[in-house]
């Protein structure tokens, strides 16, 4: 584990150590970014007194797929929160943490070659203001943790969780993620790459981890890869 002041981005750096070969259990993390980035290339805020960090795992052959590390690093800070005292939080698929509806939390995972580097960016003591998104922050509900806190107990609580995923596959993670999630029938919107939307209700997750949405038909549409808000 390491901290540093400053960077422009703990994923572009530890993609670069991937690349020279660190291990699996690597992590970075950063009290402030400059160049902070979300999914599809989005600026991410990163002011200091929140948690952006990142971590590498190297998937092997009999992995689950690797998209579903996604799910891992949900439920890994999702257990982190609700330990050091925030339960309420709620998982949207994949692996948006929200508080009361609004984000609180985003995962960035990364490919390069066989490892995976997945960043977590944390709404501690600020969020950002972003158009059409609800956000939020822990501050001012009795949150007295610190980032190096937080981010020391997700080293641990992400450790146990990829030797889950690694030793025993997705069942146990996909139980404890619709723990977490919000309710069966839930009515999300998941905006597809094509440009398409598919507006439906929350049916669990399929057993790769993809999102099932029950349709007005009563069909189900199986989302492997989209922009998921609830309506």
């Amino acid at each position: 584990m390491r901290t540093v002041a400053e960077t422009g981005s703990t994923n572009a750096d530890m993609l670069a150590l991937a690349a020279a070969g660190a291990p699996e259990g690597s992590w970075l993390r950063a009290e402030r970014q400059t160049a902070g980035r979300g999914r599809q290339g989005k600026a991410w805020s990163s002011p200091i007194g929140n948690v952006y960090a990142s971590t590498l795992v190297r998937v092997r052959a009999d992995d689950p797929p690797a998209a579903s590390l996604a799910l891992v690093c949900a439920v890994a800070l999702a257990d982190t929160i609700g330990t050091l005292g925030c339960p309420t939080v709620t998982i949207k698929w994949p692996n948006d943490l929200l508080l009361d509806n609004a984000k609180l939390a985003g995962i960035l995972l990364e490919r390069h070659g066989d490892a995976i580097v997945a960043g977590f960016g944390v709404n501690l003591s600020s969020h950002p203001s972003i158009e059409g998104r609800q956000t939020a922050s822990l501050a001012g509900r009795l949150w007295v943790h610190s980032a190096a806190e937080l981010f020391e107990h997700l080293v641990a609580d992400f450790a146990t969780w990829l030797e889950t995923w690694h030793r025993d596959g997705l069942p146990p993670v996909i139980a404890r993620w619709e723990r977490q999630a919000h309710a069966p029938g839930t009515p999300l919107i998941a905006n597809l790459s094509d440009g398409t939307s598919v507006a439906g209700k929350y049916d669990g997750l399929a057993s790769d981890g993809a999102l099932r949405l029950r349709l007005a038909d009563g069909t189900t549409r199986v989302i492997h890869a989209a922009d998921v808000f609830l309506v």
